[in-house]
């Protein structure tokens, strides 16, 4: 089970990230039931934390637009396990989409600090 609580109205969970001959390490993601993907982080992040990168896809923002975005891969703990994502290098906020999500069970109790669980179905 993953766990995280709400912030200002938002959904949030941390994630830990591997890295090679480097010390694991975690990041605040937003959930976002609107994004398709895995995890979003803003290009400087990505840049900085070295992802390599894997392909370019076309995305359907929020907001109607379509953009060319950058693919970067990644290696996350889920449930207890290593799992290799896609990182989208786009956006202010790190999100987690809901790729990541398939075969889980989301529950958020929609009030400051409220739980956020996820579970494996």
């Amino acid at each position: 089970m993953i766990s995280g609580i709400v912030k200002n109205g938002r959904a949030t969970v941390d994630i830990i990230f591997r890295l090679q001959n480097q010390p694991d390490f975690t990041i605040e993601f937003v959930i976002d039931t609107g994004f398709t993907e895995f995890l979003s982080l803003p290009s400087a992040a990505v840049a900085l934390l070295g992802f390599p990168f894997v392909y370019d896809i076309y995305a359907n923002l929020a907001d109607n637009s379509n953009v060319i975005l950058p693919v970067h891969q990644a290696t996350i703990i889920w449930n207890g396990e290593e799992k290799v994502v896609h990182v989208l290098a786009t956006g202010r906020l790190p999100l987690l989409g809901t790729a990541l999500l398939n075969e889980c069970e989301l529950v958020v109790n929609f009030t400051e600090s409220g739980l956020v669980t996820i579970d494996e179905l």
